[in-house]
């Protein structure tokens, strides 16, 4: 079998060499996949795996925009749009300056299965641009947003593509990305989620994702009747991702004791309170400030500054009961993840995607340790989405009560569908196969349905 996985990313390097960020995602679910392979020669007859690693379409496309200095920029744009076969696309626009062809690529690729998983009818892409909204003036962002759109306008659509936000895509891009493509397109449509709730926008949506990352380990730790109360929990980022998972953790009753960014992270052995955490949204959302400032405002806390001449995170050395890694890929390597089962830590879920290496993934399983895999646990993000989309098409506005009822079930449902499928496949326990597997051979008979295209 290793022969096989071998020889298939060989065939994949080849056609897509210098994108290791793609190669990575496409080889932790064909380890996963291709024993299933021989249950479904079908699947192998009519190359679905070599089919599904291809995009249906890839657009690159140039930005320029002016600067308050009245100076051109110009940035690149992409929208890869992967997959269709149980829906339109799905999935977010980033804007970063580490944005290329091959970390959209590899998050379009999660994003079939992830979506496969949320039991809604939705395909899997993904887009941004290399642009930085950091230190940009409101205006700056907006013509950005505008000039981005109007290529991208061409692409998109409510039963099409729909894009939502992603790192350096929030409320403030999405309303200017609505706008100028009801500009151009003159339509007033779901083309984006993420909206404003007096345009067509779901309560939940900025709250989905840590949410859902929250539940999920909820769901984990109820297989060994546990819960989150009274569990000390490590937080990565202080973006959107890891404010709601905090915000979330609280109410389920956790402690949770770090947050970070690029530069650093802050400890907190007291807690991070709701009071605290109101402090930081503020911080990160309104003064767009940094994570070291947490400090100014409650000395009693530490700011420990990124050393990126270690070989690991001293925040993962922390001892805690429980992981929630919510800032970006790959940010726990495997003397990371060694350090957190050292430590004491009996559950990892993923709210960031693909935050951890293949070898932390493979301590983390050895371990025994609760692991939920991304494409799982960070899956209620574009599962609230898709419910923004269907209140769309229904002009219905539902309440917090129910969307976050539809949340909960979502995500029980993905660990439910993850745990079955991972048992009846031989893998017990495994839900980064259980995920790989299920969402896999759902997008792969709807292909089959539909021929070869």
């Amino acid at each position: 079998m290793s022969a096989a996985i071998s020889e298939f990313m060989e065939y994949l390097r080849k056609r897509n060499p210098h994108e290791d960020e793609f190669h990575q995602a496409v080889h932790e679910v064909v380890e996963s996949v291709m024993p299933v392979l021989d249950h479904h020669p079908e699947l192998r007859q009519l190359k679905v795996l070599e089919r599904i690693v291809e995009p249906e379409r890839a657009i690159l496309f140039r930005v320029p925009w002016l600067d308050d200095a009245g100076d051109v920029q110009v940035n690149r744009g992409y929208r890869v749009e992967f997959s269709s076969a149980i829906g339109p696309y799905k999935g977010g626009l980033r804007f970063h300056p580490s944005v290329n062809l091959s970390i959209l690529k590899f998050l379009g690729f999660e994003q079939i299965f992830k979506n496969a998983l949320t039991t809604m009818p939705i395909g899997g892409g993904k887009g941004g641009s290399d642009f930085d909204p950091k230190g940009k003036s409101d205006t700056e962002v907006m013509r950005f947003c505008q000039s981005f759109m109007s290529e991208l306008f061409r692409h998109v659509g409510a039963v099409t593509d729909v894009p939502a936000g992603d790192i350096g895509v929030g409320g403030r891009e999405i309303g200017f990305l609505f706008g100028q493509f009801k500009r151009l397109a003159n339509r007033f449509e779901g083309v984006l989620t993420g909206k404003g709730l007096a345009w067509g926008g779901s309560v939940i949506r900025p709250e989905a994702t840590g949410y859902g990352q929250v539940y999920f380990a909820c769901e984990m730790l109820a297989t060994r009747d546990d819960t989150l109360e009274g569990k000390t929990c490590l937080v990565s980022g202080s973006g959107n991702v890891a404010q709601y998972a905090t915000e979330k953790a609280l109410e389920m009753g956790a402690k949770v004791i770090t947050l970070s960014d690029s530069a650093g992270y802050v400890v907190d052995e007291e807690g991070i309170d709701r009071a605290k955490l109101d402090f930081v949204m503020a911080l990160k959302n309104q003064r767009r400030g940094r994570i070291r400032e947490y400090v100014d405002e409650y000395p009693h806390a530490t700011y420990v500054e990124a050393d990126l001449s270690l070989d690991h995170n001293p925040m993962w050395d922390i001892p805690a009961d429980v992981a929630l890694p919510s800032a970006t890929q790959n940010e726990i390597n495997a003397k990371d993840a060694a350090n957190l089962v050292k430590s004491g830590c009996i559950c990892v879920s993923e709210g960031a995607n693909m935050p951890s290496t293949p070898e932390a993934v493979e301590v983390f399983l050895d371990s025994k340790l609760l692991y939920g895999p991304a494409k799982a646990a960070n899956a209620g993000g574009v599962a609230v989405s898709a419910l923004e989309m269907s209140q769309n098409h229904q002009m219905l506005h539902w309440t917090r009560k129910e969307v976050d009822d539809r949340l909960r079930r979502i995500m029980r449902k993905i660990h439910q569908t993850s745990f079955e499928t991972a048992e009846k496949y031989g893998r017990p326990g495994n839900l980064v196969d259980g995920a790989n597997i299920a969402g896999f051979l759902k997008v792969a008979n709807a292909m089959l349905d539909q021929g070869v295209v």
